[in-house]
C-alpha cells in the first residue's frame, strides 16, 4: 500500500494496535509499506484525540464513534495476541523436537538469513569514534539521523566450519527466482556437495523462500530443509553475526557516505569476521533450544 493511497479506518486500527503492543513505528511503517511520517502522525493523533478514524474537514462528524474506534483497536490486538500465541506454541513444539540434537547435528546445518543495513541509524543514539579522553570533542562526534537515507539487503549463510560469501540483493528485494539463481544454486549447492548426505539447509519463512519453485529445486538437488518456526529470530544465531558485522561496518575505517562504500564495508568486514565467532554461535543452538523450553517451563506458553 502506498502512503498516498487512502488508509481506511480498519487499517488505521491495525496500525495503532501494533504500536500499542510495543512495535516500533519504523517497523510498522515497513510492514504496511506506508511512509514513516504517515504512521508517526497517525500515532500522535491517536495519543492526542484517542481516535484512530479519519477526520473530515470543516468540522464534520467523525466517520466512526469512539466505541467503534475502541472495537477496531481491540479487535486488532485480539487477533495479534491469537497469532502470537500460535507462533509461541509452534516454536515450543519445534524446540522440543530438536532438544536431542547435538553439536555434531548442528554442525551439518547451514544457517542462513537476510538482513538490511543502512547508511544511517533509526535510533536516537550518537555513534562516537574517538581516542581516549576525547569523547566530547566536536570532531569526534558523528550523529546519525533517524531516517535511513539508503539501505541494502544482504544474504549469507554460516556453519561451524565455514561461511558463504555475502550476497548483496539487487534492488533491495528478493524474488523466488533470484533466490534460486543467486543464492541456492551457487553456495548452497556447493555446501551440499562438501558436507554430503547429512547436510541440512535452514532458511526462514520469508515469502520468496516458501514458493513451490524453491521447494522443487531443493528436492531436485536432494537438499534437506530444516523447518523453521515463525517469528523466532532469537533462535537463529546468525542474528548475532549480523550484529557483529554492523558494528564492524560502521567503524571509523569506512566513511559511510554512499551505497557503494556501505557495500564495500560490509563485504570486507564479512570476510574478516573470525571463524571462531561463527563456530561459537552455531554451537549455541543446543543452549538456545534448551533455554526456550526452560523459559516456558515445559508448558504451552500463554
Amino acid at each position: 500500500m502506498s502512503s498516498r493511497h487512502h488508509i481506511d479506518d480498519f487499517m488505521r486500527g491495525r496500525i495503532i494496535g501494533k504500536i500499542e503492543e510495543g512495535r516500533k513505528i519504523t517497523d510498522v511503517a515497513r510492514e504496511f509499506d506506508i511512509a514513516h511520517s504517515v504512521v508517526s502522525r497517525l500515532w500522535e493523533s491517536f495519543k492526542t484525540t484517542g481516535m484512530c478514524s479519519r477526520r473530515h474537514g470543516g468540522g464534520r462528524v467523525r466517520s466512526t464513534t469512539p466505541a467503534e474506534d475502541s472495537y477496531i483497536v481491540l479487535s486488532a490486538k485480539r487477533n495479534r495476541r491469537t497469532t502470537a500465541q500460535q507462533h509461541r506454541t509452534a516454536r515450543l513444539k519445534w524446540c522440543r523436537e530438536h532438544l536431542n540434537w547435538t553439536e555434531q547435528d548442528w554442525a551439518c546445518v547451514l544457517l542462513s538469513d537476510e538482513s538490511r543495513f543502512s547508511l544511517s541509524s533509526d535510533c536516537r543514539r550518537q555513534l562516537i569514534w574517538r581516542e581516549s579522553v576525547t569523547a566530547y570533542r566536536p570532531e569526534n562526534i558523528q550523529e546519525k539521523d533517524r531516517y535511513p537515507t539508503c539501505s541494502i539487503m544482504v544474504w549469507a549463510g554460516i556453519m561451524i566450519n565455514g561461511r558463504t560469501r555475502l550476497h548483496v540483493v539487487a534492488n533491495g528485494t528478493m524474488t523466488d527466482q533470484q533466490y534460486i539463481d543467486e543464492v541456492l544454486l551457487p553456495p548452497v549447492r556447493l555446501f551440499r556437495g562438501a558436507v554430503g548426505d547429512k547436510f541440512v539447509f535452514m532458511d526462514d519463512n520469508a515469502t520468496c523462500h516458501r514458493t513451490l519453485a524453491v521447494q522443487d529445486f531443493l528436492d531436485s538437488e536432494g537438499i534437506q530443509r530444516l523447518v523453521w518456526p515463525a517469528r523466532s529470530p532469537d533462535l537463529n544465531p546468525i542474528e548475532n553475526v549480523w550484529d557483529a558485522l554492523g558494528r564492524q561496518g560502521a567503524g571509523p575505517n569506512y566513511p559511510l557516505t554512499n551505497k557503494n562504500i556501505l557495500i564495500r564495508a560490509l563485504t570486507e568486514e564479512w570476510d574478516k569476521l573470525p571463524q571462531q565467532l561463527l563456530h561459537n554461535v552455531v554451537q549455541s543452538m543446543v543452549r538456545r533450544v534448551e533455554c526456550c523450553i526452560t523459559l516456558h517451563g515445559g508448558h504451552t506458553p500463554y
